[in-house]
């Protein structure tokens, strides 16, 4: 049955819908004027308005328009959503596992219907375009379709016999309540890892989305409820820095699971680790692609682009580190041409291809780094900062930057820039680049293109990366596989 109140998800569809007559105004005049709706916190199968004295401003990246209003969630607020979680756990944990099955295969279909309107939420507060805001929200439905066989996933084991007339069984048990910490970048994708099989699973979940991103959590919790999974299960808290303590230190909340930056994920693992909870704590990375001589020089170039200026650089799987072998760099300036035939703008707009970033802030950190990054000897093949979009004066836009000469020990190459930023730098032969790879503590992903199937797979061996792609820029797993980073983040190691 559908909940009898949509307090802001209804608002920001028709808004989304209606972007183009959008007008543009600076941001600090728009907060002042702002009469934007609420996001409601979720407790107990119920929507509410926080009553808070604080509340966060959620803008529009590509005008600077506010969108929406985000509370910092009171104490027994957060208080009122756990013990939701708690009270629900003593009946959904024994809840017949093929119910719990049923009522996912349920938010998969309506997830699948609601497709393009979770898409323009996601693009209206995050920024993407609408091509990357789908796809965000299809790795999410590809999760909650492998939910979909957690009674499967959950078979445990047995072993007779162990010892005179003893035998030794296995059963997998849910933990109690869980919660799910997420960061801004995919704001359906990395939810839907948390909350649709920690919940299949037995569990039950308080959701802290990010203060950025809040829209499109409520409309999946929406689309949750309406599929029959029942009040107290899923929960959603708001809030910063006070919020995630809470998560890190409330003794009823059993488990974490945290995408985001390395500074608070180490936070998060620390804190949380200390008060008993198992944690999962996904961090920063930087992602090398290698390209030998003999690759394919058009499909090279193209996936390079694509996966280096992708949703703004602003994923934790962005190629953002090329090494070219050999005479594969005399490839370089062409990769800088392809690059500025992208289009800067906003996300809704059908022709934009690189849409903006999500705050001033991060703006003016990626435009700092790069300004470092050529006072100390890196040059540039092309400047994508201070680029304009007209009609989006209010808006935080990076244009495609392509940085060469990149080496260890600059701030482009120590730091997750988190843009639309390639560094560039050249090495003489494959055990070069390995070894450059190899000494990266961040180590999420990694790419080699090449024609050589035993360069590839000397690659694959030998380099000391969480995931690889073989001519496949961006090696993300499938929801069946593991999620992983090396030697790096993430921290934590539980399933």
């Amino acid at each position: 049955r559908r909940p009898a109140a949509r307090p802001l998800v209804a608002m920001l569809s028709r808004a989304a819908a209606s972007a183009t007559a959008r007008t543009s105004a600076t941001r600090a005049g728009l907060r002042a004027m702002s009469t934007a709706p609420k996001v409601p916190l979720l407790i107990n199968g119920k929507f509410v308005e926080s009553k808070s004295d604080i509340w966060y401003d959620v803008h529009n990246p590509a005008t600077g328009e506010v969108v929406a209003q985000v509370p910092e969630a009171l104490p027994e607020e957060r208080d009122a959503a756990v013990k939701a979680a708690s009270d629900a756990f003593l009946t959904w944990k024994e809840t017949a596992v093929q119910r719990r099955v049923r009522t996912m295969f349920k938010f998969q279909q309506l997830v699948q219907d609601n497709m393009d309107e979770l898409a323009a939420i996601i693009t209206r507060e995050q920024g993407k375009t609408l091509a990357d805001a789908k796809g965000d929200v299809f790795r999410g439905f590809e999760v909650v379709e492998h939910s979909c066989a957690t009674a499967q996933l959950m078979l445990g084991d047995t072993l007779e016999n162990v010892a005179n007339g003893t035998d030794i069984y296995s059963i997998r048990q849910p933990l109690g309540v869980c919660a799910g910490i997420a960061p801004f970048n995919f704001p359906a994708m990395i939810p839907m890892w948390m909350f649709s099989l920690g919940s299949t699973t037995g569990n039950t979940y308080v959701m802290k989305p990010s203060e950025r991103v809040p829209g499109c959590m409520t409309r999946l919790a929406e689309l949750a409820l309406e599929a029959g999974l029942p009040a107290g299960v899923l929960n959603i808290i708001h809030g910063k820095h006070e919020a995630v303590d809470f998560i890190c230190t409330d003794p009823a909340i059993r488990a974490i699971s945290f995408v985001g930056s390395n500074r608070a994920g180490e936070h998060i693992f620390d804190l949380g680790t200390r008060h008993g909870k198992r944690v999962q704590s996904n961090l920063g990375a930087k992602n090398h692609a290698v390209i030998m001589p003999d690759a394919d020089r058009e499909a090279t170039i193209n996936a390079l682009v694509g996966a280096a200026f992708g949703a703004a650089g602003q994923r934790c799987m962005a190629l953002s580190m090329s090494v070219f072998v050999g005479e594969a760099a005399e490839w370089i300036p062409e990769i800088a041409e392809r690059a500025a035939e992208l289009k800067v703008g906003a996300g809704d707009k059908e022709d934009t291809d690189v849409g903006p970033m999500i705050t001033p802030q991060a703006r003016e950190r990626a435009e700092a780094i790069v300004t470092a990054a050529v006072e100390q000897g890196a040059t540039l093949a092309l400047d994508g900062r201070g680029v304009k979009v007209p009609g989006c004066e209010g808006g935080d836009f990076f244009g495609p930057t392509v940085l060469t000469g990149v080496e260890p020990g600059n701030p482009a190459y120590d730091e997750e820039i988190f843009a639309p930023v390639m560094s560039v730098t050249t090495r003489d032969s494959l055990d070069d680049a390995i070894a450059l790879i190899n000494a990266n503590q961040y180590g999420n992903g990694c790419a080699i293109f090449t024609q050589s199937g035993a360069a590839a797979r000397k690659f694959q061996h030998e380099v000391d990366v969480g995931q690889v792609g073989i001519n496949l820029p961006i090696p993300v797993p499938l929801p069946m596989f593991s999620f992983t980073g090396s030697p790096g983040p993430p921290p934590g190691g539980h399933n």
